[in-house]
């Protein structure tokens, strides 16, 4: 294994469950069910197909001779027909009949649906798991003031349950992306070779009807309510760009909330998981970097950059069907899911063992505050009688003062400095009575539990869940 390249996705990152979904085995076991299901409703629909042949492709679904479909491959050069030769073999009794009235799109696109409509399962339910964390923690630190930024410099409070349940609403945003998708997922059918069903109009002797009954049992028989409306040879790459779309919205919601907690944790306000073994850096061994959250903004900007293959192939298909798609969806499609896979296992993992540090959170908070607090504390002295115009430049001069002497080193004496002046009326400790920081984080708290509420109502309970990683 190690003198072959081997892809970061499959050994480093991606779980065991996405892996084995979009393995080569799933892959082709899910080409035979189709063209057992097909042999079975051609059967019961009058075509020369009989009840043996299908019970024997169908006790032979999973026995896949992969050395001879390769080698089969090497001579015809056509995956599809490599595979219904293996197939033949296997179940030799039923090998005239495999494929009967379908192109090869019928395997290869109907296997491509199913496969991708439960990886978007998989993927729902991961971006729920972390969902569920964040509203855990949300809920513990519902009440507990923080610093606020914009522009990454600092503004009003707010608390750190609140700021959770912005990076939590980013990820129910994607709940509802995948839903969507999944919503409108149709099956292609058996449609052939132009999308026209040629082909099976001659099988069944002009029977339309027929025909819609065939691929009304192939839908059901794999759970889906519909064949898409009308299509060439393959379903419309739309499909595909539908879903790295959502894909990319799932890299882009983790990537702002990892680099969100990679900034405070160079404040040391807020730590993702550190092992008790873990080694920070090979130089300086006293580091904890943020490589959980760092790993999550790297493999997101390769997701958010994957779905523009999509996008690429869906506007460049020729007429009724073009092979240019098909090597880049061999790519960009698992690729994504394992991506996607990979962000939502280190987002889970860390949400489930994320630290607030918080008396150093306090700390931050009390540093800034007094500037925080000009307003009400100018609101305050007006009144008490004071003069607001006459404040607010008493406000402007002090806090330019002590912003000067913070920046030399010192440490921020603004409150004196405005009790000193006299014009507020009141003394130091009267202005530090007015400094709770509990009073200026708004209606934080309250909303954290509106929108908890919500979530509840919509989702239910579920629990908080960690995600092991493997490097």
């Amino acid at each position: 294994m190690y003198e072959k390249y081997e892809s970061p996705l499959s050994s480093r990152y991606a779980s065991d469950e996405m892996l084995k979904l979009f393995s080569h085995r799933t892959r082709i076991e899910t080409w035979r069910k189709l063209w057992t299901e097909l042999a079975r409703a051609e059967s019961e629909l009058g075509l020369p197909v009989t009840a043996a042949q299908v019970e024997e492709l169908e006790s032979h679904i999973s026995d896949i001779d992969f050395d001879l479909a390769a080698q089969r491959e090497k001579e015809v050069r056509h995956d599809v027909m490599a595979h219904v030769y293996a197939y033949g073999k296997a179940a030799p009794g039923a090998a005239g009949i495999i494929h009967l009235g379908a192109t090869s799109c019928y395997v290869t696109d109907n296997a491509d649906i199913i496969i991708y409509r439960e990886a978007l399962k998989h993927i729902r339910a991961s971006l729920l798991a972390v969902a569920a964390n964040l509203a855990a923690f949300a809920k513990k630190y519902r009440a507990t003031p923080t610093l606020g930024y914009t522009h990454y410099q600092p503004a009003q409070p707010t608390s750190v349950g609140k700021r959770a349940t912005l990076w939590m609403q980013d990820i129910l945003t994607d709940v509802e992306e995948i839903d969507f998708v999944l919503d409108h997922i149709r099956f292609l059918g058996c449609r052939g070779a132009t999308g026209t069903e040629a082909s099976l109009l001659d099988l069944f002797e002009g029977d339309g009807e027929k025909i819609n009954e065939l691929n009304r049992r192939l839908a059901a028989a794999f759970d889906f309510d519909s064949c898409i409306d009308v299509c060439g040879q393959t379903y419309p790459r739309k499909l595909d760009s539908r879903i790295l779309n959502a894909l990319s919205a799932v890299a882009q919601s983790c990537c702002r909330m990892a680099t969100d907690i990679r900034l405070l944790q160079h404040d040391r306000q807020l730590e993702e998981p550190f092992e008790e073994n873990q080694i920070g850096s090979s130089a300086m061994p006293y580091k904890r970097n943020p490589m959980r959250s760092e790993r999550i903004c790297s493999l997101g900007r390769y997701l958010i950059a994957d779905a523009a293959n999509a996008s690429a192939v869906a506007s460049t298909q020729w007429l009724e069907r073009t092979l240019d798609d098909s090597a880049n969806r061999r790519i960009s499609l698992p690729e994504g899911f394992l991506c996607a896979d990979a962000i939502l296992r280190l987002a889970q993992n860390i949400t489930a063992g994320l630290r607030v540090n918080e008396k150093i959170v306090e700390k931050e908070l009390k540093e800034y505050l007094p500037f925080l607090a000009t307003e009400n504390l100018m609101m305050e002295a007006v009144r008490r009688g004071g003069n607001r115009q006459e404040l607010h430049e008493v406000i402007r001069q002090c806090s330019m003062e002590a912003t000067r002497q913070m920046k030399d080193g010192g440490s921020c004496d603004l409150i004196k400095r405005l009790a000193d002046t006299g014009v507020f009326g009141m003394t130091e400790d009267e202005m530090n009575a007015l400094l709770n920081p509990s009073d200026y984080i708004g209606r934080s708290a309250e909303q954290v539990d509106a929108f908890l509420e919500k979530y509840h109502a919509k989702y239910g309970d579920i629990a908080v869940s960690d995600s092991e990683i493997n490097v």
